[in-house]
């Protein structure tokens, strides 16, 4: 045995032994500071009697915890994620009344409630002092590193990696172009400052423009699977099944990368040695974890949970989440109740489940998701796509631009820069590209804001009675559903389901400040003729309501026809950014976006856009946000790549990447561009199909 690896033994043994006394010793204070926990007879012992009976205790836990905690966990993936880290502290706390038993002197005796407190300080203090220890030593920082990591998929030792870089795609989800300068130029993440900054930047940030539907489930698609034809919303109705699609449902997001992968013919961004963490979809790789659109499976083939065993089998980050997780609610009660008493303006409701849906978002999503980037880096993987989901919860209840908003673009800079560290360490190098899939458009409620909601005004505009209790709406909130989904409960809420009684009254569905109505009833998309016939007040009662920016219907005459206030009609093919009628607020590229939407087989048979205030930047969403998107108006459209210098330029290197003033237009030319770029790091990909159409073309 060489030198090295005697070294490298002793180094190890010597941490094992360091945290061991720091365990005792903290075991020695829990036991003189609580009444219910002792490490001595009842008679009473000596001091040194009753150390040698921490040291053993300490000991059996350690060890029960390094062998059998990680067997435990495995055991319980069949339970709910979110459950499993509530039952973090019972599952800890046994460990140590188990060791208790075990312990040699059986002197040791605790409470069960407080084995649970004990067990909890311990593996912190157990935790804390092994990274402070490894630290120092950068073999011992990567082996804390792999411990994150799924073990089973560690490289053997000294086996050399790829020589070629591999590439990290970070989605930032609803962190707008906007948002991203601002929080850098008010260092609130100076890990991106860094990169664009300084005397040798090493990044480039570039904006883009989103399709109308400016939402995960449109942009994700379109960037992991190269289509994001005929996703016209967050949520629509398909006359043909009669059923609601809901992007962020396992079963709808199923079945859209299906046929996402029918239409362009290959599997996806991450085809070639990828891995798909906390996603929607999962872009043709064969790693997933957390991942929505396998998440209806069942059996040994559903790996969307599988991320949770490579972050929970480790006993001390269990605890320190589940610790973070309890401090979060608390943070969003406080915050909620803080605003309540200033009586900030814009607000919603921030009651019920919803502070443990922000604390499932903002910690245990945010941890799981970046250690399984870690084990995929370390496991040497060609390309890794994860979605970090934080800010978009938070910024929908609290503002794009507030203050809760702004310390989680605090974490997740920290989390680059965490992932900045394991590159180090990686056995091949890797580039980082961070980016974002939309942005977020501040504004308070439709229903704040005009005493009703989108659909008592489509049924006043048919005549229909309009209830005197308004209902409220549900968030479309992406990090939702991801909960619902690992507690396995439905994720059909009441708005989404296909109505049952009277199939001739409209239904109506929010996406954020997207509004679409559809009558069950016609199994074709009605035309606006159609539509004049049956209701007669119904498109001008909307067209003409100042909370309504503009509509797309179907013409018999026309085709697509966009409708605006004051009798406005313009056809959709005579509209471009010279001539944009009423879409005149909502800038460059509207008309085409509209214009390829009216072309979707199921765009709803009255597509409602809200007004847009471009000097405020404010849109009035038909959901319960005041940060919304899912529609057209302002910063919700411009979302960012954040590549590095060592890549291409983004647009204008192939045609058709940008939009007639150089910008990058579109999700699918995206997925161009970051196909390019895997493409320069480790050789071609998948080719994309050389007769796909162009839709984005204007």
């Amino acid at each position: 045995m060489d030198k090295g690896r005697w070294r490298r033994l002793a180094g190890a043994a010597g941490r094992s032994i360091t945290v061991w006394a720091a365990s005792t010793v903290t075991m020695l204070v829990l036991a003189g500071a609580l009444p219910d926990f002792r490490l001595q007879s009842p008679s009473g012992d000596s001091a040194t009697r009753i150390a040698v009976t921490a040291a053993a205790g300490a000991g059996v836990f350690g060890l029960l915890s390094a062998l059998v905690w990680p067997l435990l966990v495995r055991t319980l993936l069949l339970v709910p994620a979110l459950v499993l880290g509530l039952l973090v502290f019972f599952l800890n706390g046994s460990l140590l009344l188990i060791a208790l038993r075990l312990n040699p002197s059986g002197r040791g005796e605790a409470a069960p409630e407080t084995a649970v407190v004990v067990a909890a300080v311990m593996s912190a203090v157990a935790s804390a002092t092994g990274a402070a220890l490894a630290v120092r030593d950068d073999d011992a920082y990567r082996r804390r590193l792999y411990r994150l990591a799924d073990r089973r998929r560690r490289r053997a030792a000294g086996e050399p990696g790829p020589s070629t870089p591999g590439v990290v795609f970070l989605q930032l989800d609803g962190v707008g172009h906007d948002v991203l300068r601002e929080a850098i130029g008010r260092d609130l993440m100076p890990t991106a400052a860094r990169w664009l900054g300084g005397a040798r930047p090493s990044h480039r940030l570039t904006r883009w423009r989103t399709d109308w539907s400016s939402q995960t489930g449109a942009s994700q698609l379109g960037i992991l699977h190269g289509s994001n034809h005929d996703v016209p919303a967050f949520r629509w109705y398909e006359k043909d099944t009669q059923e609601v699609m809901v992007c962020n449902r396992p079963t709808s997001a199923a079945e859209l990368q299906r046929r996402a992968v029918e239409r362009t013919g290959d599997g996806g961004l991450l085809a070639l040695g990828g891995a798909s963490r906390g996603n929607l979809f999962g872009g043709g790789a064969e790693e997933l974890a957390l991942v929505l659109s396998v998440a209806a499976r069942r059996g040994r083939d559903n790996r969307s949970r599988a991320g949770y065993f490579a972050y929970f089998s480790d006993p001390a980050n269990a605890v320190r989440t589940a610790m973070s997780f309890v401090a979060e609610v608390f943070r969003e009660i406080g915050q909620s109740t803080r605003a309540r008493v200033e009586r900030r303006r814009p607000r919603v409701k921030r009651g019920g489940l919803y502070p443990f849906v922000r604390a499932f978002a903002t910690v245990v999503e945010r941890d799981v998701v970046v250690a399984a980037v870690i084990g995929d880096m370390l496991a040497g993987r060609n390309a890794v796509y994860a979605d970090l989901v934080a800010y978009d919860e938070v910024a929908h209840h609290s503002g794009p631009r507030g203050r809760d908003a702004e310390r989680i673009l605090e974490r997740l800079d920290r989390s680059l820069a965490l992932i900045e560290k394991v590159a180090e360490h990686a056995p091949r190098p890797y580039r980082i590209v961070v980016l974002s899939d939309h942005g977020q458009s501040p504004g308070e409620t439709f229903q704040t804001r005009f005493g009703l909601s989108l659909g008592d005004l489509v049924r006043a505009g048919c005549g229909l009675p309009v209830p005197r209790r308004v209902r409220r709406t549900h968030s479309g909130a992406e990090a939702r559903t991801a909960v619902r989904a690992a507690l396995r409960r439905p994720v059909e809420e009441r708005e989404e389901r296909r109505p049952a009684g009277r199939r001739s009254e409209p239904l109506v569905l929010a996406s954020g400040n997207l509004g679409l109505v559809s009558f069950p009833d016609v199994a074709h998309r009605m035309s606006r003729e159609e539509i004049d016939r049956r209701h007669p007040a119904l498109l001008s009662t909307l067209a003409n309501h100042p909370g309504v920016g503009f509509l797309l219907v179907r013409s018999e005459e026309h085709g697509g026809l966009v409708l605006g206030a004051h009798g406005a009609e313009i056809p959709v093919d005579r509209l471009h950014d010279g001539h944009p009628g009423p879409l005149a607020d909502f800038g460059p590229g509207a008309a085409a976006a509209v214009r390829r939407t009216h072309t979707f087989p199921h765009t709803a048979d009255i597509m409602v856009n809200s007004a847009y205030d471009p000097v405020e930047g404010e849109v009035l969403a038909f959901e319960e946000q005041i940060g919304s998107h899912g529609g057209l108006g302002g910063a919700q459209g411009y979302p960012f790549l954040l590549s590095p210098l060592t890549l291409s330029a983004p647009a204008g290197t192939d045609p058709g990447t940008a939009g007639a003033d150089g910008e990058l237009v579109g999700a699918e030319r995206v997925h161009e561009v970051l196909r390019r770029w895997l493409g320069e790091c480790d050789g071609p990909q998948i080719p994309l199909p050389a007769d796909r159409p162009d839709e984005q073309a204007a």
